[in-house]
């Protein structure tokens, strides 16, 4: 009784949260309802006994993905009145993959495939080994290539991200930590004898002049 009550339970604020993407104007309001929609989902996935998954759900998606969301929409002032404006021209196609999404897990549920996550039937894990060990041993195994691949590909990304960021720029000051570190008392301390309502230096503007 009670895993039905979870089930139903995190899977009700899953379909809120989603709703809340989509439907929210604030696009703060958009990136919270999906946080909230990652954590029931490694909720659901904690019930079929994948904690495992589960934690990386939470880790990944909610510590690391959602929450630069969260800053890129809080850093970046975007207009976003403007890239609502065509929504309607979307909208006809939006309807198309949801009428299609929804035939799909339709058929998938005619055909039985969801009668196998009952709380009364089995599922089909090996008790002998925990959650982690499993899909270790199916990662390093059967899907050793493929691991290793997607593994190449993200360095790949990597080095190209760190080679496009420290490329060489006119007009960009650098910092010289050698250099910091060799100044000495002179260099870095200058004592000056400013009069009242003075300036120790030269004014970052200057105010324009006006033609008489």
């Amino acid at each position: 009784m009670l895993p039905d009550l979870l089930f139903f339970m995190f899977a009700s604020v899953l379909l809120l949260g989603g709703v809340g993407v989509v439907a929210a104007r604030n696009p703060m309001y958009c990136v919270l309802c999906l946080i909230l929609s990652f954590l029931n989902a490694a909720g659901l996935f904690m019930l079929l006994g994948a904690e495992f998954l589960s934690l990386l759900i939470i880790m990944v998606y909610v510590g690391a993905i959602a929450v630069m969301f969260l800053f890129v929409v809080m850093t970046v002032d975007i207009d976003f009145a403007v890239l609502k404006e065509g929504f309607a021209s979307y909208l006809p196609v939006g309807l198309l993959m949801a009428l299609v999404l929804a035939l799909e897990l339709g058929a998938a549920a005619w055909a039985g495939l969801f009668t196998g996550f009952s709380s009364t039937a089995s599922l089909p894990v090996d008790t002998s080994v925990t959650n982690i060990e499993a899909i270790g041993m199916v990662l390093f195994t059967n899907y050793i290539l493929p691991f290793q691949g997607a593994a190449l590909i993200l360095l790949i990304a990597m080095v190209g991200a760190i080679v496009l960021a420290h490329r060489t720029r006119d007009g960009v000051k650098r910092q010289d930590i050698t250099k910091q570190l060799q100044r000495g008392r002179k260099e870095g301390l200058v004592m000056t004898s400013p009069k009242s309502g003075a300036g120790v230096g030269k004014p970052h503007w200057q105010p324009n002049k006006v033609e008489k």
